[in-house]
């Protein structure tokens, strides 16, 4: 698993000397690696009865692409056309853009309530495959998202695992200055969800929280994944600007010999 992720960031540090978003792609590398390569029932994108997965946190996108392309949904090279014009791999997820994007995402706070749709289709068919949805920290600050939560629990929906990659930085600021991560928890369970915290780069961490859903019998789980924004790299290792550089032409390989120095 380690050498999955450290793969997948030397990818990214590639994909972006063009587009954005390069800190958040980098800090939910593991939960993915995690969750495609331990967890989730997903062999093939197309079997009616593969556990669904959805990036609410759609800038981000880059990194679920590599994912997929390590699983061998499509072929590798075709990272090199991310974000080209006429390419197929958009700035944010487009379901049909490439094999596995479950859903089309980006305007933040709409993948929980997707995913929630998904886990009550799972029920009403009587299907056990279960739907996993990453969100940001900052994007559970949308009303949508609360709306989705309440009917979550009332619907007893334990097959959904929501995941927040809490990184503490959002588009203008850190999070904690916005809506504190440290209240998460228990607003979460006021909600009547379960709820366990980990180290978002511990794969021990992730992979025991996700094998223990439903955290409790008859209500949706939230795994709140503390991380690091562009993990790996320590130039933008919790940088704000992180959110919005491109990786630098001139450090590509640098970076890359930084992350081939952690093994």
């Amino acid at each position: 698993m380690e050498n999955i992720s450290r793969e997948i960031r030397k990818k990214l540090v590639r994909m972006h000397q063009t587009g954005s978003h390069f800190g958040g792609a980098m800090s939910i590398v593991d939960i993915l690696t995690i969750l495609y390569f331990k967890v989730m029932n997903i062999s093939s994108p197309d079997d009616p009865d593969r556990d669904r997965f959805i990036l609410s946190k759609g800038h981000s996108t880059s990194a679920w692409y590599t994912t997929l392309a390590k699983k061998g949904f499509f072929p590798e090279e075709d990272l090199d056309t991310y974000l080209n014009n006429g390419g197929q791999l958009y700035g944010h997820p487009v379901r049909g853009g490439v094999p596995g994007i479950e859903a089309s995402t980006g305007s933040l706070g709409h993948g929980i309530n997707i995913g929630i749709g998904m886990a009550l289709a799972a029920k009403n068919d009587g299907k056990d495959y279960k739907v996993y949805v990453l969100m940001g920290d900052g994007e559970v600050q949308e009303g949508s998202v609360w709306e989705g939560a309440m009917l979550a629990a009332r619907l007893k929906l334990d097959n959904l695992v929501a995941i927040i990659d809490a990184n503490n930085l959002q588009g203008f600021d850190r999070v904690e200055n916005i809506q504190p991560v440290s209240t998460f928890r228990r607003k979460w369970e006021a909600f009547g969800w379960g709820v366990k915290e980990v180290d978002g780069h511990n794969h021990g961490e992730l992979e025991d929280a996700f094998l223990a859903v439903p955290f409790e019998p008859g209500s949706p789980s939230i795994v709140i994944a503390h991380t690091i924004k562009g993990k790996g790299v320590a130039d933008m290792e919790d940088l704000f600007e992180s959110h919005y550089l491109s990786v630098p032409k001139d450090k590509v390989e640098a970076y890359i010999a930084e992350l081939d120095e952690e093994r």
